[in-house]
Order: structure tokens, then sequence, then C-alpha cells
């Protein structure tokens, strides 16, 4: 089988990539895949990195794989300061090639890695290289995590722009967390009337995992 990458991207940073992730790692897990989980790079990280260790937990429950790794060997790089990757390596240390060994490696280890990107597509992880530039190296499919909060549309569309401009393969969701009453209000009917397939992350991922999983069950 042809271990498959999906990286989960999100319009912004505190959008939801974490909380998609953990359910896409149930969910993926309970169709009898093995599932593994990288998280390229972290930030404002003191200590133990958070999203890499909730990652890794779950992970460790439904793949044996993971159970003796450790959140570093989860991730290429983290740092203390809460930035952009480019902006927290003060000392100028990603090796975009690290990068993409860590991924190789963890791919062996399972049957779908989810890639959880850090912050959104055109965050700098160098001077010239944003999250979007490592989503096409890894020629990863992608998923895009939008807010529901007021003014997410913009976001979304900018986000979907970006996207299309790398010609990434991709689709996107909803996560329905913030100014969640007034969605149907302020948001939903243009998400209806532009993009009428729109899914949240509550309600429609078995139907995107069914189709992404297709070619691989």
């Amino acid at each position: 089988m042809q271990v498959q990458s999906l990286f989960i991207t999100a319009t912004g940073t505190n959008v939801g990539k974490t909380h998609t992730m953990l359910k896409l790692i149930e969910a993926l897990a309970s169709k009898g895949l093995a599932v593994g989980v990288y998280k390229p790079i972290e930030t404002g990280v003191i200590g133990t990195p958070p999203d890499a260790n909730i990652l890794l937990k779950v992970c460790q429950k439904v793949n044996r794989n993971f159970k003796d790794l450790t959140e570093k060997d989860i991730t290429a790089y983290t740092f203390p300061l809460p930035a952009a990757p480019f902006c927290a390596d003060i000392d100028h240390t990603i090796d975009l090639q690290h990068i993409m060994e860590k991924h190789h490696e963890l791919s062996k280890l399972c049957d779908i890695l989810l890639v959880e990107g850090a912050g959104g597509l055109m965050v700098p992880i160098t001077k010239e290289y944003m999250m979007a530039n490592l989503i096409k190296e890894l020629d990863a499919k992608t998923l895009l995590v939008t807010p529901s909060r007021l003014g997410c549309i913009n976001d979304t569309l900018l986000s979907i722009l970006a996207l299309r401009t790398f010609d990434i393969d991709f689709d996107w969701c909803v996560n329905l967390h913030e100014d969640k009453k007034d969605f149907t209000k302020v948001t939903k009917p243009y998400y209806d009337a532009v993009f009428p397939e729109w899914w949240s992350v509550d309600e429609g991922l078995d139907k995107f995992i069914s189709t992404f999983t297709t070619h691989l069950l």
C-alpha cells in the first residue's frame, strides 16, 4: 500500500487544526488504517510541545508503531517564541531537507500520515519558503480548516486562492466554534450560494474520509 499524506492547514492560528487532526486520527483508524502524525514545526514551546504531545498520545492508541516514539520524534523543529517559524527560528537553524527526511521516516510507520502545519498557508518557514511550498513539495492532499467567526469569508477566500495559485489538491471545511450562533446569518448564506457542498468538521468529516480513502482501502 502506498502511504498517503494529508496536510491539515488553516486560515491562521487557533482555528482548529489540532482539533480536526484528532478527529481524523480516530475516524481513519476506525476504517482499519494505520494512522501516523507529524507536526513539522511547533512554536511557542517551553518544554513539551503541547500540540505534538496530544497528537502523539491519541495516535499511540491506534498505531503501535508510534508507541515508543516521543514528541521529538514527530517534530522536526520546536521554538520557544510563539511566532511564524522564520521569526521564531532566531538562529536560522531550519533545514528544509531535515523536514522532508522526518516525513519520509514517519511515513514508513503508517498507511496514512497526517501532517499539521503551523498557522496558515503563507506563514514563512524560511525567508522565501512558505508553508504552502512545503505542502507542494510533499505532494500532499490538503484539508483547509476555516473559522466560523465574523470576517471568515475573506480569510477563506484568500486561503482558497493561495491553494489554487500553488496548484494544490485540496478540500476545505468549517470549524463551527467561534460566533457559532451568528454564523447562520452572517456567513452561511454566502457559502450556501457559492460553495453549496461546503461542510463542517463535526458533520462532514465521514463523507470526506470515505472519498479520501477510496484508493487506500
